[in-house]
């Protein structure tokens, strides 16, 4: 610990670290393109002295407020929360705070949240869009944003998603390997601005047209919204239709929870006489009965992703007129006991 009257500062960090000012600089306002044993010399030497960065004169020299915004459709999914908690992480090894908002997909709701950015002293937006196309979020002015999700694609700014319609394949060609052929799909919606439904439903068919199977309409389940409930009520449907399913692809996890309480309340064994695969590797598949086999994707990824690329863009007017970026995250199926051989 520093032992001088005088707080530390970036000088002292520096040459405890073997390193210039403007490097001490760069790890504390997180910027990227540091080496990694370099941040960790710094780090080391920062913890070291107990330095304190001071955020308040870094910002009136920036005149950044240091504050963020995150907006999600809602925060009871448990992917949004965890995407939230990912984010808030991430923004706070920057030293930014992140305030938090709930649009619950309403048009009127995003469309306000996008025109009062000025208004509130934001530096910058994350945000997963359900209702506003692309037109609409240019119309939000220049405070800078990231996209999240699958609502716009080639919009006004940075976007980071999974290939939905990639993933979902993957789900159903699992389905189709342990030689399941009656594979009904749960979550299909039909109104203009589901597109994360219609990107998994696409993905759905593609499967089971690779797999020499025909799409058969009744094996699909149309649904409100994506909560346990609605996984429930779309299962016990298919249960009572003519052609019962043999294996489920659920559109996310909490639709396959409730199926699978559906199945097991009829007493349909799971995976024995029906497989079940959710989407979203949320931590209640883990410790469900049985547990949940699914898609996971990259979350971790797709928060740090966003932070870095929001900072790229609050960084420096070079980083601000390039255009907008499309950014891929990986994804993985994780197969668990719903659908063990």
């Amino acid at each position: 610990m520093y032992s001088s009257g005088v707080p530390p500062g970036l000088k002292d960090v520096a040459a405890r670290a073997g390193v210039s000012i403007k490097t001490v600089s760069n790890v504390v306002n997180g910027y990227v393109h540091v080496a990694p044993d370099t941040r960790a010399r710094v780090q080391a030497a920062i913890d070291a002295l107990g330095y304190v960065p001071n955020v308040a004169a870094r910002q009136l020299r920036s005149k950044r407020s240091g504050v963020i915004a995150l907006a999600v459709p809602e925060l009871q999914s448990p992917y949004f929360a965890e995407v939230a908690g990912l984010i808030v992480q991430a923004a706070e090894r920057r030293s930014w705070t992140v305030l938090i908002d709930q649009t619950d997909g309403h048009a009127e709701r995003e469309r306000n949240l996008v025109a009062g950015l000025r208004r509130h002293a934001i530096d910058g937006l994350i945000f997963s869009p359900l209702a506003l196309t692309g037109e609409e979020l240019a119309r939000g002015g220049e405070t800078p944003m990231v996209l999240l999700g699958e609502r716009v694609w080639h919009g006004p700014a940075d976007h980071v998603a999974i290939d939905n319609t990639a993933a979902a394949a993957d789900a159903t060609r699992h389905l189709c390997a342990l030689g399941r052929r009656n594979v009904a799909a749960i979550g299909a919606q039909d109104f203009a601005s589901a597109t994360t439904a219609h990107q998994r439903l696409a993905g759905y068919r593609a499967a089971l047209d690779e797999a020499g199977l025909p799409f058969d309409p009744r094996l699909v389940a149309r649904v409100d919204r994506f909560h346990r409930a609605d996984g429930a009520a779309a299962m016990a449907a298919l249960l009572d239709r003519p052609r019962r399913p043999d294996a489920v692809f659920c559109f996310n996890d909490l639709l396959a929870l409730g199926a699978i309480r559906t199945l097991l309340e009829r007493g349909v064994r799971v995976p024995e006489e029906v497989a079940v695969i959710g989407f979203d590797d949320i931590e209640d598949g883990r410790f469900s009965t049985p547990t949940l086999s699914t898609v996971a994707p990259d979350t971790a990824r797709i928060a740090h992703l966003a932070v870095d690329l929001l900072a790229e863009r609050l960084g420096g007017d070079a980083v601000a007129a390039t255009p907008a970026r499309e950014v891929r995250v990986q994804h993985r199926l994780v197969a668990r006991e719903s659908t063990a051989r």
